[in-house]
């Protein structure tokens, strides 16, 4: 399984960006997708979470902000992120679970300046 994150950029405070993540490989030993983020300094965090089934999960801080989504057409897990706050910042990770196994993407950076 391979997973390619991108989307990321500078954007002001209140404003919103769409993270992607295209999986290929052997999707269908995936149960689950997730967006990590890291800030400096700090650990890396779950902001979101999407099932094979459909079901979502969300870290409190974002709940309300930002939606996980899915194409399985295009085998694409999407981040929306609206009402950005500086503490947002932090580069944006998409894991695979599945089968005992994890995968993860390269990060893609997150700034959001006031």
């Amino acid at each position: 399984v391979q997973l390619q994150a991108s989307g990321g950029g500078l954007v002001q405070a209140g404003g919103s960006l769409r993270l992607s993540c295209a999986v290929s490989g052997s999707t269908s030993s995936i149960n689950a997708i997730g967006w990590y983020r890291q800030a400096p300094g700090k650990e890396r965090e779950l902001v979101a979470a999407i099932t094979s089934g459909g079901s979502t999960n969300y870290a409190s801080s974002v709940k309300g902000r930002f939606t996980i989504s899915r194409d399985n057409a295009k085998n694409t897990v999407y981040l929306q992120m609206n009402s950005l706050k500086v503490e947002d910042t932090g580069v944006y990770y998409c894991c695979a679970i599945g089968h005992g196994s994890s995968w993860w993407g390269q990060g893609t950076q997150v700034t959001v300046s006031s």
